[in-house]
């Protein structure tokens, strides 16, 4: 479903990704982990052209990323992605904020798209919250109406760049309690995290970065116990409960 092969990025003269190449097979949970700085979130970007790749390649479902135009549009449309800060449109209410996309990109009818946009507010469990603006709920309600717009424009793939950083504790689990229900339906997603309990418990696989490489990748069990180079096993060491 996503292929990368000998991507590099560079920010001027920082080299941020370094020779990634990845594939993410279809239905595939990928969890990329790793210290601050590795280059997590920027090929997160990349993979929707957020950023602009330096050289290499970048497929989604076997099409290489468009430049820029309506072929880039129709990407961005197949490519959902749910930030750290919700970037939700605070004069909208939430149901708005879902169904617009829908109608203008898709060319949904306002029933039809209300009608969708009703039932995955209620699928992440705000359906009550519906004519609501955002600064009217809790960041993990805000975060869950986010994951719901994505999911309004019917994606190939979901990105999460550190969807739950932003939230308080207590709004954590409410948020990777839906991520992990689409996992379990079969949603291929590439989840940045710091969240390991949910990488042990959704990914397939788990990607460890640092210093712009991907440096380590296996299933989560094998990672987490018996991660076999030595900067995981450092930075295992200073996140995991002792």
């Amino acid at each position: 479903m996503v292929q990368l092969t000998d991507v590099q990025k560079h920010f001027g003269s920082h080299h941020v990704l370094k020779d990634v190449t990845l594939s993410i097979a279809p239905r595939e949970v990928v969890v990329v982990v790793g210290p601050s700085g590795s280059g997590k979130s920027t090929l997160c970007r990349c993979i929707n052209r957020l950023e602009t790749i330096t050289s290499g390649s970048i497929a989604v479902d076997g099409v290489d990323l468009p430049a820029e135009g309506r072929a880039l549009a129709k990407l961005r449309a197949e490519v959902g992605m749910v930030f750290q800060s919700f970037n939700l449109f605070a004069h909208r209410t939430i149901l708005d904020n879902v169904t617009l996309a829908p109608i203008k990109v898709l060319g949904r009818s306002r029933k039809e798209a209300r009608a969708e946009g009703l039932a995955l507010l209620d699928r992440v469990g705000i359906a009550d919250k519906a004519d609501r603006f955002p600064a009217q709920l809790s960041g993990g309600q805000q975060q869950r109406a986010a994951i719901a717009r994505a999911l309004a424009m019917k994606p190939k793939v979901m990105l999460f760049d550190e969807p739950t950083s932003a939230l308080d504790p207590e709004m954590v689990s409410e948020v990777l309690d839906v991520m992990t229900s689409l996992a379990g339906d079969g949603m291929t997603m590439v989840v940045v995290t710091h969240e390991m309990g949910f990488a042990r418990r959704a990914a397939d696989r788990v990607i460890f970065m640092d210093d712009g490489r991907i440096v380590e990748e296996d299933t989560p069990a094998n990672f987490f116990d018996h991660a076999s180079s030595p900067r995981a096993q450092a930075f295992l060491s200073k996140i995991l409960p002792h």
